[in-house]
């Protein structure tokens, strides 16, 4: 389970940079590919951030990979491929992210 689930895209483009960090951390468990996205913002909309997620996660090392894999996936996974990375860090952002302007509580 996120700690980070249905801020929207609005409220996660105005999070400080330590937060936007700590919230993407939960979907890739790899610090530089969080910063990454953090330094980003603000993403114009969901399919930007997803994009720029996918072309980070394939910038990954073999190594940060496999320690991201090891973080996130509990069991054995069907693959340990940067496509199953890719596929199971999409999801979480949809998860942090929520509907398209986030649940009630975090709307200002």
């Amino acid at each position: 389970m996120l700690m980070h689930q249905g801020i929207g895209l609005d409220r996660f483009n105005t999070l400080t940079r330590g937060r936007a960090v700590h919230a993407l951390f939960e979907c890739c468990a790899n610090v530089t590919w969080a910063a990454r996205l953090a330094d980003a913002r603000p993403f114009p909309d969901r399919d930007a951030l997803l994009a720029l997620a996918d072309v980070e996660v394939l910038a990954l090392s073999q190594p940060d990979l496999d320690r991201a894999l090891d973080a996130i996936v509990h069991g054995p996974p069907a693959e340990r491929t940067v496509g199953e990375l890719a596929r199971i860090t999409r999801d979480r952002i949809d998860t942090m992210l929520g509907p398209s302007d986030g649940f009630p509580e975090y709307r200002t």
